[in-house]
């Protein structure tokens, strides 16, 4: 008798663990669909605050100022998206910014720490899993930056040599899937953001910086002598990059999109480009000297969110 109360027992223990188990991750699961389809709008309206994701290295894009400040092209097209959320809500909010890095811009993106990412992401596919992203304002050419007296100018010309790359982008997979870098073996070493990965290339622990263009062009026109740097070898790939914000959210993307729609509409788009990639910029007044690609223009005047699969095909 005692043997099967034994048994009973630990049956009856077992089971209630079990389901202990299976509500603890229902609940889980339950938070994770709330987060990801929490309504921004209500969000920033009820706190009168929105946060900003910002990068401190993302070339014209975003960068920091220093002193708290951020500035750059997807930076002032995300304040553009925040003015609409304000007559939206009908009231003033508190902009706050979060910087961001390549490896946490997306899990605080879906926790609700950022609203709304302004950096310099590519949408792709499995990315569009996870979050969302507004129509494309920027179509990217993945390159290769190095030493202007490496003598380096091809893929081929890598091999056994160490490559920056930031951790949490993907280039190197791009430059390791690239036809012409096959048998070429070469060593990755990682930077933490894109000023890290550019040091990497300046101070001569890696002979080349793999990332997108403007990224390499805007770390370039701020280091001590840009003379000393050139981009060279093939377009590994283009990218469409976007600013990021949290899944299912219609209202909020809608309103985004909206927002971006109306600027390329009236051409001011263009101009906020413009004043980013070719205009002198602070805090050193150099230029990037970036003109809109055909690749960009085509973005506006087509817009949409497709990911970087769908250019890929053509």
């Amino acid at each position: 008798m005692m043997v099967r109360d034994l048994t009973f027992a630990i049956g009856d223990f077992l089971e209630n663990f079990m389901k202990k188990q299976l509500l603890a991750v229902a609940v889980a699961a339950l938070a994770c669909v709330g987060a990801q389809a929490e309504d921004t709008l209500a969000k920033v309206k009820a706190s009168g605050t929105i946060t900003m994701g910002v990068r401190d290295s993302s070339g014209a894009l975003s960068y920091t100022l220093g002193d708290g400040k951020y500035a750059g092209y997807h930076y002032e097209v995300c304040q553009r998206i925040i003015a609409s959320a304000e007559k939206a809500v009908g009231k003033k909010l508190d902009v706050k910014f979060q910087s961001v890095t390549s490896q946490n811009r997306i899990p605080l993106v879906q926790n609700g720490t950022v609203d709304i990412e302004c950096g310099s992401t590519t949408n792709n596919a499995a990315r569009q899993k996870d979050v969302a992203f507004v129509v494309t304002t920027y179509v990217e050419e993945v390159r290769i930056a190095v030493k202007a007296s490496s003598g380096i100018t091809s893929i081929a010309q890598l091999k056994d040599r160490n490559v920056a790359t930031t951790t949490g982008t993907t280039s190197v997979q791009l430059l390791r899937k690239h036809e012409r870098a096959n048998g070429i073996d070469f060593k990755e070493v990682f930077g933490k953001d894109h000023a890290d990965s550019f040091l990497l290339l300046e101070s001569g622990r890696a002979d080349a910086f793999v990332m997108d263009g403007q990224i390499l062009a805007g770390n370039i026109a701020t280091s001590k002598n840009p003379a000393d740097f050139k981009i060279v070898g093939e377009v590994l790939n283009v990218e469409p990059i976007a600013i990021m914000i949290r899944k299912d959210d219609p209202a909020f993307k809608k309103l985004a999109d909206d927002t971006v729609a109306a600027l390329a509409k009236s051409g001011e788009l263009a101009k906020i480009y413009d004043k980013w990639f070719v205009q002198p910029i602070p805090p050193k007044n150099t230029r990037v000297g970036l003109p809109a690609s055909d690749a960009t223009k085509a973005a506006w005047a087509n817009l949409n969110d497709k990911p970087a699969e769908d250019y890929a095909k053509k």
